[in-house]
């Protein structure tokens, strides 16, 4: 037995209102797991995310090594987190070290804009690493779609990628 995902999402803006409230009673997680080696890192961010969590569901902020510790370790079998990351680069770590998000795929709520990107979506930007990450994702037999909120309908990304220019490949082009 391991932990059943709930979600598995990537969003730069991590806990927020959408996830906090419309996620968390959609896929009813008794964690909220944000999985982020910066965020980690930051005490500010990290105390700023935890109170962002309902008051029904207990949030951690932890590094990307400790999830796939926690993941293996039967001491947390039966936990039914959500998983967020804030890259889909931390998001292809974890399914590197054995996470198995097959059953629920990878969505994709936001990621951020910044130099050097295209934007595929309204909501989601992407560079040479972010789609090389997601093509990862995508080798590792996994689903990736884009979905604000659970009322939307799920847009696969992988074709979003290939319009925009992005092709699968295993050579680094940052």
């Amino acid at each position: 037995m391991t932990m059943d995902v709930r979600l598995a999402r990537i969003d730069s803006r991590l806990l927020h209102g959408q996830v906090a409230t419309v996620w968390t009673k959609t896929v009813a997680p008794t964690r909220i797991l944000v999985v982020s080696d910066t965020v980690a890192q930051d005490a500010l961010c990290k105390l700023l995310i935890i109170q962002a969590a309902p008051p029904e569901v207990k949030a951690n902020v932890i590094t990307v090594d400790k999830m796939i510790e926690i993941y293996h370790d039967p001491l947390f079998d039966g936990v039914k987190p959500l998983i967020l990351t804030d890259t889909p680069q931390n998001m292809a770590r974890l399914v590197a070290g054995g996470l198995d998000f097959k059953a629920v795929g990878i969505n994709i709520g936001s990621l951020a804009y910044s130099g050097g990107m295209i934007m595929v979506t309204n909501a989601i930007a992407v560079g040479p690493s972010e789609a090389r990450a997601l093509y990862q994702l995508q080798a590792a037999g996994l689903k990736i779609y884009a979905q604000k909120v659970p009322t939307d309908k799920k847009v696969d990304v992988m074709p979003l990628l290939a319009k925009n220019g992005f092709q699968a490949t295993t050579e680094s082009d940052d």
